[in-house]
């Protein structure tokens, strides 16, 4: 049995692009460190998005253009850019904050899986989305989110995003 660590969304745009904050780019070493020392799958994923982004819904709501599919901000950030290329490796790319997707590939793995853990940005988006799919559609398997490794849009809304998961029976460490 393996377990799985999912690294959302360490892109360029939300550690210090368009959308970055201190606190992205605060827990950078942390997510390094917790992929080195992972022994088990690695899953990246990509928020992604096109050059029509400012005509979806998404960015009717958020009218910061991230994420455009082929630009830098679009990239796994520098520090992280070795781990997302090692063998065996996934990338996803993902359109919206939850990817349905990731869930769906992850539930093909489930028999040989112990458990998944998540990091990454953003806590509130789509971290939480992504942990809550995961969560409906393998309710048995353990599920866990290092907050340490994970930031949101603001100190206040990671902390919000981080305690509505432990509500979901979300183990957070």
């Amino acid at each position: 049995m393996e377990k799985l660590l999912i690294v959302v969304d360490m892109q360029t745009d939300f550690v210090n692009g368009a959308l970055g904050t201190r606190e992205a780019e605060a827990i950078v070493p942390a997510v390094r460190e917790k992929i080195l020392a992972h022994e088990g799958p690695v899953i990246f994923t990509r928020d992604t998005h096109g050059e029509n982004y400012l005509q979806t819904q998404e960015g009717r709501f958020l009218p910061v253009p991230h994420c455009i599919r082929g630009t830098k901000g679009w990239e796994i950030i520098l520090e992280l850019k070795d781990l997302s290329e090692k063998e065996g490796v996934i990338i996803l790319d993902k359109p919206s904050f939850g990817s349905t997707v990731l869930a769906a590939l992850v539930s093909e793995k489930r028999d040989s899986l112990e458990s998944i853990e998540l990091i990454g940005l953003c806590t509130d988006i789509c971290v939480v989305s992504n942990a809550l799919l995961l969560k409906a559609a393998l309710p048995e398997m353990p599920l866990f989110v290092d907050a340490a490794c994970c930031a949101g849009v603001t100190p206040e809304s990671h902390e919000a995003a981080l305690t509505t998961m432990k509500f979901c029976q979300i183990t957070i460490l």
